[in-house]
């Protein structure tokens, strides 16, 4: 273990472990590229440091550089290719230490405005045998020996020590942002049934309705007067459904009006879309954690499309109540009801797993009574913070 900068070794150390807690609080994969280009550089005590991700054409997705100015990385031009030196790293998984990179026979030069740069260190990072990127090191701040490499073999286990760590943050990275952007794709499909089931029905019968009053008009104006009515209703109901779509589009306004606050809007524009009565009632309710809250909103969101569009519910009864540390959210309905343990039809049934996945996400539980012309209570309690 080299002593760093720090003076000794238990400095050294309580730099590393500081490098590790840095790449393990970041969940974008491109703010964990940084954290890890920036901790090498400064570990190891280099002038340069960059970091690059293959993608499958030979070049690079992703390439992240410490210790260049954004003017010189402008100047430098394109992106480099995986050839020389990259790629032996990237393609045979392994170290490459040396004392001079441009005098070794698979070094290909540099643009013209590339920094200079002599001794070399590069790892791959590989999370078994895949090879998700490669880390390099040039120029390390440290008198060198005549003819030899600035960089250590204890340099060169401090950085695979660090290659290992960047593995495990880089997959987690990947891995977060992959599952959002399955919810994301969750949600814009939930959106687009929901858009579907309601906008797509109402234009339906606007544009029946205009055949009819335009078929009317001349041998009977007063019916056609009725049916310009109906087009006006239908208009107005189309509108506050698209209304309520943006409004569930919206969960940010959690961080800007509360859990609370969102619920009520959305009942109240709800209630005014449909013609079932549409009520809301909170109790001491205080500010839970953020992923508790959207994921309370998310489960009463679900509860009510489910007892507005399937349920035929004339009314339907939102409260949110303070249950011990967290809330308890509880949507009851009048309407037609189902058994829970035989429900199979895709929409319900995909509905309810996805509301206890919700639930269960965020340490809370989920519970549904239903029955057969009885209405439909869904209950979900969440711990708090």
């Amino acid at each position: 273990m080299t002593k760093g900068r720090g003076g000794g070794t238990g400095a050294g150390l309580s730099r590393v472990s500081g490098a590790l807690l840095a790449m393990s609080r970041h969940l974008e994969v491109r703010d964990v590229l940084k954290t890890i280009v920036v901790s090498a550089r400064e570990l190891l005590d280099a002038e340069y440091a960059a970091l690059g991700v293959p993608d499958d054409h030979g070049g690079f997705a992703q390439f992240v550089v410490d210790g260049v100015s954004e003017e010189q990385w402008k100047a430098i031009g394109p992106l480099p290719r995986q050839h020389g030196i990259l790629a032996a790293m990237l393609k045979d998984a392994t170290p490459q230490r040396l004392a001079d990179v441009r005098l070794d026979p698979r070094f290909g030069g540099w643009p013209s405005a590339h920094p200079d740069m002599s001794d070399f260190l590069g790892l791959p990072i590989a999370d078994g045998d895949e090879v998700l990127g490669a880390v390099f090191l040039a120029n390390k701040r440290c008198p060198k020996p005549q003819g030899g490499c600035g960089f250590t073999a204890q340099d060169e286990e401090l950085l695979a020590i660090l290659a290992q760590h960047a593995a495990i943050a880089l997959t987690n990275a990947r891995l977060y942002e992959r599952s959002r952007e399955l919810t994301i794709a969750g949600e814009r499909a939930r959106l687009a049934h929901e858009l579907h089931d309601a906008v797509s029905q109402k234009l339906f019968s606007l544009r029946l309705t205009a055949q009819a009053a335009t078929a009317l008009v001349d041998r009977d104006p007063a019916r056609a007067k009725d049916e310009l009515q109906q087009i006006a209703l239908l208009a107005a109901e189309a509108a506050d459904e698209l209304r309520s779509a943006v409004v569930e589009l919206r969960p940010a306004a959690l961080d800007e009006d509360g859990l609370v606050a969102t619920l009520r809007t959305q009942v109240q524009v709800l209630d005014r879309a449909h013609s079932a009565r549409v009520t809301f009632v909170s109790h001491g309710v205080r500010a839970l954690p953020a992923a508790q809250e959207e994921a309370l909103l998310r489960v009463a969101q679900e509860a009510l499309h489910n007892a507005l569009r399937h349920a035929d519910a004339r009314q339907v009864d939102v409260t949110l109540a303070r249950h011990g540390q967290g809330a308890r959210l509880r949507v009851v309905d009048d309407g037609r009801g189902f058994d829970p343990s035989a429900v199979r039809r895709a929409g319900r049934h995909l509905g309810l797993v996805s509301m206890r996945d919700r639930a269960g996400g965020v340490g809370g539980g989920l519970t549904v009574e239903s029955a057969p012309g009885k209405g439909t209570a869904i209950e979900m309690e969440v711990p708090g913070g």
